[in-house]
């Protein structure tokens, strides 16, 4: 099987020798995505990190040919319990529709603490027959 590594130049990757997405078979795994801790994401507004970590990590699906429909988990480690409501609320309002599994844990924190939110993905990339194609959505 072929491996498949894409980075974004983002200083971490060289920092730890990572990638920020890697294809491995019919999956497409992406790895920790924080918001920047300049510009973009608003400091201490747990939404707008959440809601720009998970745009980032969606659009690391890109040189892959996949999109939010491939998503199928997505993990969220938040460093503070009081921004679950507003973390959630990011996340519903990008995958209602798509619905992956979800993990959401709260820990230590992060290497920067301005960080608040950071979040994993999932992909698959197997045979595209849409919803439905393995019997749909069971209640």
């Amino acid at each position: 099987m072929a491996l498949e590594r894409v980075g974004t130049g983002g200083p971490w990757e060289e920092t730890l020798g990572a990638a920020r997405a890697v294809a491995a078979g019919d999956m497409v795994l992406v790895g920790g995505t924080m918001p920047p801790t300049a510009g973009a994401a608003a400091v201490g507004d747990p939404y707008e990190q959440a809601r720009v970590a998970l745009a980032d990590a969606v659009a690391a699906l890109t040189p892959f040919g996949l999109g939010i429909e491939s998503v199928v988990r997505t993990r969220i480690y938040l460093s503070h319990s009081r921004d679950v409501e507003e973390v959630t609320r990011a996340h519903q309002e990008l995958f209602a529709a798509v619905r992956p599994v979800t993990t959401l844990a709260v820990v230590a924190g992060f290497a920067d603490s301005r960080i608040l939110v950071q979040v994993e993905i999932e992909a698959y990339r197997g045979p595209r027959g849409g919803a439905g194609a393995e019997g749909g959505e069971r209640p």
